[in-house]
């Protein structure tokens, strides 16, 4: 799979490449801060089919959590672009900076213990409480 996106103001792209290896809605309370109150939908790709085209991004760890995420996200407009997780070699991509959103089809929806009542999960999709075992 291609995958390729921008942020909001258009000065970074990137191309992700690779199989996926999840595809999933996010409803824990650290993604709510990151996306103004929806749950965060991401597919996971690996990180070395993933590179940018333009631009480069502004990073940001939290240094008060054992094993914080990196997330990367435009210095202008402040897009989120993807998120990387300590020691493993792949990238969450964030389906809203897909230039084709419509490749996205969600897995699963996870960390649903935070869900709050106007988020919306598809009728039939697994949930999780936290993450899946």
């Amino acid at each position: 799979m291609r995958l390729e996106g921008r942020c909001y103001c258009g000065n970074i792209r990137y191309v992700a490449e690779g199989e996926p290896t999840l595809m999933a809605q996010c409803h824990c309370r650290e993604c709510q801060y990151i996306t103004g109150g929806a749950p965060n939908t991401f597919i996971v790709m690996p990180a070395a089919g993933h590179k940018y085209t333009q631009g480069t991004p502004k990073t940001f760890t939290r240094s008060d959590l054992e094993r914080a995420m990196t997330r990367e996200f435009c210095p202008d407009c402040g897009t989120h672009l993807a998120t990387k997780p300590p020691g493993r070699p792949v990238v969450a991509v964030k389906v809203g900076t897909l230039d084709d959103p419509a490749q996205f089809t969600p897995q699963m929806a996870i960390f649903t213990v935070d869900k709050q009542p106007f988020h919306q999960i598809p009728e039939g999709l697994k949930t999780f409480e936290r993450r899946p075992g």
